[in-house]
């Protein structure tokens, strides 16, 4: 059995947060990581479209770690990177964790809605060992490399509106000698420095 990488979600609170969880999956684990690092931060609508987009050829997974031998594409523009694929099998795996994980919020009476995805991680899997036969006699390994998903989706907190009341912070006008000679030279960062009013 795989334990989660994290132990609580980033709100600290299981009441807002779902998790779901794929172990020993027989998908790529480098294009599954791929994948998998654009969908965090995503809400589970927007997650969901960019998996079903990615299927179709409308977007694109942008490789950022595993680049070797992956082709350039004129779709990676805005990315911050030239190289990426469109995983097609990886993408039906994580759209139905995606899935999962909404229906086991739902089932703790989170709102739809407001879901995203807080944490995912891939972690490599036993590797499946087969052979193949080559020539002159000899054999060489055929591996395959599945890999554990796990995905949190928490529920996002709301804005607190802002106070009305005036701040009891003020601008500091002496500067004090302490801090640091970077620190003084900086005349903008100096300005910022902050101190409370007695």
């Amino acid at each position: 059995m795989v334990k989660y990488m994290r132990n609580e979600p980033r709100c600290q609170d299981w009441a807002k947060a779902a998790k779901a969880k794929g172990e020993g999956i027989r998908i790529s684990y480098k294009n599954t990581h791929e994948t998998a690092t654009c969908l965090k931060g995503m809400t589970c609508a927007r997650a969901k479209r960019f998996l079903k987009n990615v299927i179709r050829k409308r977007e694109i997974v942008p490789y950022r770690r595993h680049t070797g031998g992956i082709g350039r594409d004129g779709q990676c523009r805005g990315t911050g990177c030239s190289q990426g694929r469109w995983p097609k099998k990886s993408c039906y795996f994580l759209l139905d964790l995606v899935r999962n994980a909404e229906v086991n919020a739902r089932a703790k009476g989170l709102k739809k809605q407001s879901l995203y995805i807080s944490h995912i991680a891939i972690q490599r899997a036993r590797p499946g060992k087969r052979r193949t036969y080559r020539a002159h006699g000899r054999i060489n390994p055929f591996n395959s490399h599945p890999c554990h998903i796990e995905m949190f989706v928490e529920e996002r907190s709301q804005r607190v509106p802002r106070a009305k009341g005036k701040s009891q912070f003020k601008k500091n006008q002496i500067i004090y000698s302490k801090l640091d000679k970077k620190t003084r030279r900086d005349d903008r960062f100096a300005k910022n420095v902050l101190k409370i009013q007695t």
